[in-house]
């Protein structure tokens, strides 16, 4: 694993400005306040016309919550009506540039190949198909905004503090809490999964977790040729890599959405 005084280095793959805050953003801190060095890659703005105030937004929700950030130049086009083929083409690109870089990460956290939203899935697949070409694969954490994770393994709680920052660095991206206050999502997916993922993750009868709130991941990593499910925890910020069961995800990961499998156009951005 790519790791070093200063930590794990860690990838995490936006699709849109304010997924940073929304799809993990628990995570991330938690890994920032243990001394990881966490990157956020935002992959497009929006549509043109929305780029300026979106760059701004996502640049000031990174500096308040402490994370690197780098944007893709040009930001890659990913709204309804442009070319995603393209766009997962170009995506793919920027992960193996990153990769085959001078500080490769040690980890990668990204959206679900099976997320709803086209954008997402097109992120998914893309980091799916680049890291399975890869002998020496950092390990995926996936996340899920608006589908569901069947197979959750990693759970990071945190409390009304934490809630507190998170808030204020998805407050950020102002005009786009004014469309659709994801804020509220956060915080009520936050207090369900106190009690849905360790049901999911550790099997059905399990307690809740002692925390106001938790998130949920599920690890993939690469091991002899095949993908392999992450070991069932609780994060632990400074020892977060672990290593994987004889458990073969390669079906799930190579299976198509719903969203594929009825042919869906892409709605909206």
């Amino acid at each position: 694993m790519a790791c070093d005084a200063g930590g794990v280095r860690i990838l995490h793959i936006s699709p849109h400005p304010d997924d940073e805050m929304i799809g993990a953003p628990a995570t991330l801190l938690a890994l920032r306040d243990a001394g990881h060095q966490v990157t956020n890659l935002a992959l497009s703005l929006g549509r043109p016309a929305d780029h300026e105030r979106r760059r701004a937004e996502v640049t000031e929700a990174c500096r308040r919550a402490g994370l690197g950030l780098v944007i893709a130049d040009p930001p890659i086009a990913m709204s309804s009506g442009d070319d995603t083929v393209a766009a997962e083409r170009a995506v793919r690109a920027l992960i193996a540039d990153a990769l085959d870089g001078p500080d490769p990460p040690g980890l990668i956290i990204g959206p679900c190949h099976h997320d709803v939203h086209h954008g997402h899935e097109l992120t998914g697949r893309a980091i799916r198909d680049e890291l399975s070409t890869r002998p020496l694969a950092p390990p995926w954490w996936i996340w899920a905004i608006w589908g569901d994770l069947p197979l959750p393994t990693l759970i990071t709680t945190y409390d009304d503090a934490r809630a507190e920052q998170i808030n204020d660095a998805l407050s950020a991206h102002a005009l786009e809490m004014e469309r659709a206050d994801h804020r509220v999502h956060v915080d009520i997916r936050g207090r369900a999964m106190v009690v849905m993922a360790p049901e999911k993750a550790f099997g059905f009868g399990a307690p809740a977790l002692g925390a106001p709130r938790a998130e949920a991941l599920t690890e993939v990593i690469r091991g002899n040729g095949q993908w392999l499910l992450g070991t069932p925890r609780v994060l632990d910020p400074a020892s977060p890599l672990a290593e994987p069961r004889a458990i073969s995800v390669d079906a799930w990961l190579a299976a198509p959405s719903a969203r594929d499998l009825t042919h869906l156009p892409a709605p909206g951005s």
